[in-house]
């Protein structure tokens, strides 16, 4: 397998929780000035169609990135105006939940229960939506996700924003540039977070540990990102009665954006 299991200080279950929301909040910034939450809206709308959902049901919602962008621009559409989005966590945090009820988006919650990625059959009904946790999962915990959703009859689109390509003694070789210049650009980014904290100025401009932490670990992240082969590999003896596909994502200009995998139960199952 291709992919390399690295350490992340957001995944550390030490790691103080106002800095990952730190962290998630400068995603968010990240993913609106990448065009995501136009990419994932059209990814999700054909998910939909395919599996006949009216709801989305996220998981490892985080801080939320571009889902809450991503249901208005589906409730915007005709095809899609009263499609729901239910955002879960294995650990909800009530920050978060409390942001999201300040939106005022009567198809969009935060579940206040703890929700298993790997155990679907607990989850709420509806497309079961991975954006760029799935490289979070070690390879057990992976197969686990996508046995759950094949043994419990579920539509599961997975979203990761990068690819897997680059040889791993390259991104050695380059891991101090790419460091510096994710550095520097939490510092462009800080001021366009929202909402913009006391402390996340404080522990960004005056001691710089945030930039530290989400650098390393937007590095880091790269080399975990399943393969196209590594997907593959997962999938194994998933396809009776169910069908993945597995495709580069596009932006609307045409350009690639990460990749996704989708996987629908054949109808005649359901």
């Amino acid at each position: 397998m291709k992919r390399v299991q690295l350490f992340e200080f957001e995944d550390q279950a030490w790691f103080p929780n106002s800095m990952r929301i730190a962290i998630t909040r400068l995603l968010v910034v990240l993913h609106k000035m990448m065009g995501m939450g136009y990419v994932l809206s059209d990814l999700i709308s054909a998910a939909l169609k395919k599996s006949g959902d009216d709801q989305i049901v996220d998981l490892g919602s985080g801080s939320g990135g571009s889902m809450p962008q991503v249901i208005e621009i589906l409730n915007d559409s005709d095809d899609h105006a009263n499609v729901k989005m239910i955002m879960t966590d294995l650990y909800p945090n009530t920050n978060t939940i409390s942001d999201i009820k300040k939106l005022n988006n009567k198809n969009l919650t935060y579940s206040e229960t703890s929700v298993n990625a790997t155990k679907l059959g607990d989850a709420p009904k509806g497309l079961k939506t991975m954006i760029n946790s799935f490289h979070h999962t070690n390879p057990t915990q992976a197969r686990e996700v996508l046995e759950s959703a094949y043994t419990n009859k579920q539509a599961i689109l997975i979203y990761e924003m990068a690819e897997n390509k680059i040889p791993l003694i390259i991104w050695w070789l380059f891991l101090p540039l790419s460091i510096v210049i994710m550095y520097l650009m939490v510092w462009l980014m800080t001021p366009f977070v929202k909402p913009l904290t006391f402390k996340q100025l404080f522990f960004t401009y005056i001691i710089p540990v945030i930039p530290f932490f989400y650098a390393w670990d937007g590095q880091a992240s790269m080399p975990r990102i399943y393969a196209m082969k590594d997907i593959d590999e997962l999938l194994e003896g998933l396809d009776k009665n169910y069908s993945w596909t597995k495709e580069p994502a596009k932006k609307p200009n045409g350009r690639t954006l990460g990749y996704y995998v989708l996987g629908v139960p054949n109808k005649s199952t359901v």
